[in-house]
């Protein structure tokens, strides 16, 4: 009986080890397999590279004229672009009776985009730094896409592995026509999100922002101020006469308007002037004498 037992016992060690060693080939094989997939779509280095610099210049003008020789130099690319002056003060100064001199602080900045040759920003950024005459900040950024890439490139190579066996079916029915064209927009997309690293990869994107010192300059304007082009006291005294004699008439022309109110009062004061005073004559008579 108990050699009846130690066989049945022997019997399970082995067939639990040979299960194990299986186990263990097939993960293996899984390992290598996937290994061999991800070296036969080529794992290729993807970086990609962006920076941004901002620094002071002597003039702004100027200098985006020479950043954009030395970006065409480079075989770049300018992105966006665009000048901006914001004034920091003003103030004006009479001259004389009809203009100001006008002077003006102001603040001149330029902001700039463009793609560089990955191979050449390292040398296009120490040209910028030559150009500044003091640099603010500078970063440089770096993404790894190369799984991404290489992710959408199974994909792409599934999707048109399935597109073939939809054709081979053959079939006409609605849901495999709409299955099929959802796969091939999804492989296009897959495409051209490859499409966009490789440029990305091979263009860097680089910002710049600069600026110069404040600038004061100095204009002659008009004078927009009214009252300094009124005449002189003396003139101004002699036209309120005059005006002032010329309200005056007006103002008897106006009066002159109600003449027969004036008659019907003057009348009705003289009446009434009269019976009071005769009525008063009346009242305080002297008292008879003895």
């Amino acid at each position: 009986m108990k050699r009846h037992f130690a066989i049945v016992a022997l019997a399970a060690i082995v067939f639990a080890g040979c299960n194990a060693e299986h186990k263990a080939e097939s993960t293996d094989y899984a390992s290598t397999e996937a290994l061999d997939t991800v070296s036969n779509n080529q794992l290729v280095e993807k970086m990609i590279k962006t920076a941004d610099m901002r620094f002071r210049v002597k003039d702004v003008q100027r200098t985006k004229a020479e950043l954009s020789n030395t970006i065409k130099k480079q075989g770049g690319l300018v992105m966006e672009f665009s000048l901006n002056s914001s004034i920091q003060n003003t103030k004006k100064v009479k001259l004389s009776a009809d203009s100001l001199k006008e002077i003006t602080a102001y603040r001149k900045e330029g902001y700039l985009v463009a793609r560089i040759p990955s191979a050449e920003l390292d040398e296009f950024t120490d040209q910028i730094a030559g150009m500044a005459v003091f640099v603010d900040n500078q970063s440089l950024k770096m993404e790894d896409k190369s799984l991404s890439y290489l992710e959408n490139s199974m994909k792409s190579a599934n999707r048109q592995e399935a597109v073939e066996q939809i054709k081979k079916v053959g079939t006409k029915k609605g849901s495999n026509v709409e299955s099929s064209l959802y796969i091939k927009d999804d492989y296009v997309n897959k495409k051209i999100e490859n499409l966009s690293i490789d440029k990305q990869v091979k263009f860097s994107t680089i910002t710049l922002s600069f600026y110069q010192d404040n600038t004061v300059k100095t204009m002659t304007v008009a004078n927009d101020n009214l009252y300094d082009y009124q005449p002189g006291f003396f003139n101004r005294l002699a036209l309120n006469f005059v005006d002032g004699w010329i309200y005056f008439k007006e103002f008897i022309l106006f009066l002159s308007r109600f003449w027969l109110f004036f008659t019907v009062g003057l009348g009705a004061f003289f009446v009434i002037r009269y019976y009071t005073k005769k009525q008063s004559d009346k009242t305080f008579l002297p008292p008879p004498s003895n």
